[in-house]
């Protein structure tokens, strides 16, 4: 049997999608606990019309409303031996549980889950998935390239044996965002493996403005700092470079009054990369342009966001 787990808070558009897929998708001994964050639209009343009509659809509160608080309540109510992570905003393909369990069967890993696939949407979020699958764009995190097999650090979503929890134990509910990053690092730093297959196939859908991606990646980066500080075994020089080009920019008005030129050599090549990414894409006009502003939208918000989370860890540590 396995458990399938999803928070969730004013989903109304997404939330039929996932539900007729839980229900038509394979092993058929499952269950799906769904976390509510205290929804103010219809997401819980269309739950209840598919709980009178399917068993094994179940309907947990969250008060506090943050992501780890919903992952722990279904955790411990999970009934099943492996615990499977949905996300209302991803699409999944009809064998998705089928593969997650084949890959736990065909390895010796205790947590596995697919690459963060791009689903199709307007200019901008075309623009995120080719972005955030390219070194340029997210250095050498093997979740965003679509052909990568193999261990890792960590997973988008992922699956879970229930029986590493004894170990490892929950998800930290300090971490309003990264909390999956700092479970999967903490669970490897335990010993437990984590394996990434091209087989399980999932769609992200990402946020639709530039004004929402600097937000998500502002939070990605004020984090990470703190998963960083707790599991000093996941410090990786590419979590490092957003943040000192950062503060490179803000030095780089010194080389004007100096003049020191060379000192803008960096910038440049920046520039250059910037440039080169984009146009190897070979996407439509509108979205090379928007590839053009969205890698510096990764690399300044996440940076500005590091910064802060180092300051955010410096206070909480004194």
């Amino acid at each position: 049997m396995i458990s399938v787990i999803c928070p969730i808070y004013n989903e109304s558009a997404y939330i039929k999608k996932l539900l007729d897929f839980y229900i038509d998708a394979l092993p058929a001994e499952k269950e799906l606990l769904l976390v509510d964050g205290n929804s103010k639209d219809d997401t819980c009343t269309i739950i209840k019309q598919y709980m009178a009509q399917h068993a094994g659809i179940y309907l947990l509160n969250n008060p506090q409303r943050i992501v780890p608080y919903a992952l722990n309540k279904a955790i411990e109510a999970a009934k099943g031996d492996i615990i499977i992570r949905l996300d209302a905003h991803t699409d999944y393909s009809t064998d998705y549980f089928e593969k997650v369990l084949e890959v736990f069967k065909n390895t010796d890993a205790d947590i596995v889950g697919g690459p963060m696939r791009i689903a199709k949407g307007n200019t901008v979020q075309n623009a995120i998935g080719y972005a955030t699958c390219t070194t340029f764009g997210i250095g050498n995190s093997s979740f965003h390239f679509e052909d990568y097999e193999g261990y890792t650090d960590s997973v988008y979503l992922g699956a879970w044996k229930k029986s590493i929890f004894k170990t490892t134990g929950l998800f930290d509910v300090a971490f309003k965002r990264n909390q999956d990053d700092e479970f999967h690092y903490r669970a490897k730093s335990l010993g437990f493996k984590i394996y990434q297959h091209p087989d399980i196939k999932l769609y992200y859908h990402p946020r639709k403005t530039f004004n929402l991606l600097f937000k998500q990646y502002y939070q990605y980066g004020l984090y990470k700092p703190l998963v960083l500080h707790k599991i000093k075994s996941a410090v990786s020089i590419r979590h490092l470079i957003p943040a000192m080009f950062v503060v490179y920019l803000l030095t780089t008005p010194v080389y004007f009054i100096i003049p020191f030129y060379f000192g803008l050599i960096p910038l440049f090549i920046y520039l250059l990369g910037d440039l080169f990414f984009t146009f190897r894409s070979k996407k439509s006009f509108k979205e090379m342009l928007a590839i053009m502003v969205i890698y510096p939208t990764l690399h300044l918000s996440y940076g500005i966001g590091f910064i802060g989370g180092v300051f955010k860890v410096k206070t909480t540590n004194k």
